[in-house]
């Protein structure tokens, strides 16, 4: 399972005029982030990337876009791959640090040095240009990102019903309280909230909202 540039956009807080733009490379310098699955049309995003340009939404408020990128070639050239659940990478102004629970690594310097500070998390909410970027793997009280289910499709919490389906059925004018007789397993409440992400992700769609 992939995800397409809006639904990777509104899970990581990037705009999609920014994926297009880290997507491309520019005055010599690479690309911010390649996407795993495919770079050309269609473009998906894997979960990994979306973990990735979660991160980078995160940082540039604190780094600069030349460090965040040489960040990511460390990561990619000079550690391999990484389990960003459990590794943070945090930037303090000065660089970008790989943080584990024991040990914080220099990505801009390459130094496998010691640093003090306070490490975000980047799965938790935050706020980004005057927008709400809700919880990664629990975008709503009902809905869920894993991606042992689905491939972290965005589904009803406790069910692999993507929540993009129990949306249209409202959209069409089924009543909330009539979606468990679409699908048992997903109450009217579940139902109401994955509309509401639908709506989120939606508005990450110029055209949806010109």
């Amino acid at each position: 399972m992939s995800y397409s540039p809006k639904l990777a956009a509104a899970l990581s807080g990037a705009t999609l005029r920014r994926l297009a733009h880290w997507r491309k490379a520019g005055s010599g310098r690479g690309a911010v982030l390649v996407p795993e699955i495919s770079a050309v049309r269609p473009v998906l995003y894997s979960f990994r990337d979306v973990m990735a340009l979660r991160t980078c939404v995160k940082l540039r408020d604190d780094a600069s876009l030349q460090k965040i990128r040489r960040a990511f070639d460390t990561l990619r050239d000079d550690l391999g791959e990484c389990d960003l659940p459990v590794y943070r990478l945090v930037a303090d102004g000065d660089t970008v640090s790989l943080v584990a629970p024991d040990q914080a690594i220099d990505l801009v310097h390459r130094k496998a040095d010691f640093v003090i500070h306070k490490m975000g998390d980047v799965l938790r909410p935050f706020w980004h240009d005057g927008r709400h970027v809700p919880d990664l793997l629990r975008p709503r009280d009902h809905v869920t990102v894993d991606p042992a289910v689905r491939g972290g499709i965005p589904v009803v919490d406790g069910t692999r019903v993507p929540y993009d389906e129990v949306a249209a059925l409202l959209r069409d004018g089924v009543p909330a309280d009539r979606i468990p007789g679409y699908y048992p397993s997903v109450t009217a409440t579940a139902a109401l909230e994955a509309a509401d992400f639908a709506d989120y992700v939606d508005s990450y769609d110029p055209q949806r909202t010109a």
